[in-house]
């Protein structure tokens, strides 16, 4: 059914108004003719493929397609070769090759699309539910615009669900009435087309059906999992992992990790993410999280399965039982909070970079005291624009290293920021 409602039209196509909306900057560079490469990267379920037919069919292109999963450079190299001849170069009909699950390809594979996008044989749209900074290779990703698409909210499922009785050609004959949708969406995940898979099988028996969440736990509860294997258990077990890591739980940590490994999840988003939990959670309390944490990555980089369970459970262990701090973590947000508010604030005058004589003569850096020349490597100094002197971003945590840290200071800023 996902299938046989798919929009065909910008009209059509549910939520993301932000790139498809009467102001969309997609919407516009459809009007305008000129479509760049695009990377869509988000969650499972929320349109990707969808955005990219639409925006071959309303531009009036020539569409190719691809999945990671299957294709190697051979079928790369082919497509190619049939787009070149089927439009010009760099005008409104380059054709589009769509590329699902882009983040799946090597790094020869995404190095031999490189040459048709710069020379404008093909335009480029790739899909990923991975961070693209770290799924595609610098060069292709510095030739294409990366749009983030945000998860369906319960409106926009609840719209699909009354697309699907009223445009369905078989479930349009149906007396369906969504009494209860709580359960069907918690199910869901938020992706959609899982959703609707999982509203055809509840519908599929009967002509007249009254959607409640009983109905949808009795039938559905008991096959989550064959649903399950890139939508809502990808986010929620990782969730689980770091949170136990977070809680200081070894053995829910190795158990979640087990999860993971055992349903097939890429060893590399599996580190990725012990990397951010060694600085968001750990930080300063234990600076050699980080370290194990890159370390791991690295490791798992080079090894693969089944290798890597042996690493990534080390970590995983190592930063449970390390001491917490989210200090590093609150500071730049308090920071960035701030830079929000109060927008470009001058750098102070003694802080400024003098390279040029105008510049010096300008007073740039003159009354900079170096740090090194004075007792201790220190010297009581304004290091943040004035209309700020004296904030406080950075709160040490309490545990040993921190402890330290609020005690070194202390003793050289006095009360100043209040440690």
């Amino acid at each position: 059914m996902a299938e046989r409602i798919r929009p065909k039209t910008l009209d059509d196509y549910i939520s993301q108004q932000h790139l498809v909306g009467k102001k969309g900057v997609l919407t516009n560079l459809i009007k305008q003719g000129v479509i760049p490469s695009l990377i869509f990267w988000g969650p499972p379920g929320i349109g990707k493929t969808t955005l990219a037919n639409i925006i071959a069919t309303e531009s009036k292109r020539p569409f190719y397609t691809l999945s990671a999963v299957s294709s190697g450079v051979k079928d790369v190299r082919e497509v190619i070769e049939k787009a070149k001849k089927g439009g010009g170069l760099f005008t409104a009909k380059n054709p589009i090759l769509f590329i699902d699950e882009i983040h799946r390809f090597s790094k020869s594979q995404q190095d031999s699309l490189l040459g048709a996008v710069e020379k404008g044989w093909v335009t480029l749209i790739g899909a990923t539910t991975e961070n693209p900074s770290f799924e595609v290779i610098p060069a292709l990703l510095s030739r294409c615009q990366v749009y983030i698409l945000n998860s369906f909210d319960k409106n926009d499922l609840i719209a699909l669900l009354h697309r699907a009785i009223n445009k369905d050609e078989f479930l349009s004959n149906k007396k369906i009435t969504l009494k209860e949708t709580d359960a069907l969406l918690q199910v869901s995940g938020g992706d959609a087309r899982k959703l609707l898979n999982i509203f055809e099988l509840l519908v599929s028996d009967d002509d007249e059906i009254e959607i409640t969440n009983k109905l949808v736990l009795e039938k559905i509860q008991k096959n989550i999992v064959r649903y399950d294997k890139t939508g809502e258990q990808h986010y929620d077990i990782i969730s689980a992992f770091i949170k136990s890591i977070r809680g200081s739980d070894p053995n829910g940590a190795v158990y979640w990790l087990a999860r993971m490994i055992e349903g097939g999840e890429n060893v590399k988003f599996i580190a990725r993410r012990l990397l951010i939990a060694a600085s968001e959670d750990i930080g300063n309390a234990n600076p050699t999280a980080l370290i194990l944490a890159n370390n791991t990555f690295q490791a798992v980089a080079v090894l693969g399965n089944p290798e890597s369970r042996i690493i990534l459970s080390q970590c995983a262990v190592y930063l449970a039982n390390s001491p917490k701090s989210n200090a590093s973590y609150l500071a730049i947000n308090n920071a960035l909070d701030l830079v929000q508010k109060t927008g470009d604030l001058s750098v102070p005058i003694h802080l400024r970079n003098a390279p040029t004589k105008l510049m010096k003569d300008l007073n740039y850096g003159k009354d900079y005291k170096y740090s090194h020349d004075y007792a201790q490597s220190f010297v009581a100094q304004e290091f943040l624009p004035k209309e700020i002197s004296g904030q406080q971003f950075f709160v040490p945590g309490n545990n040993p290293r921190e402890t330290a840290m609020r005690l070194f200071l202390k003793t050289r800023w006095k009360d100043k920021y209040g440690y």
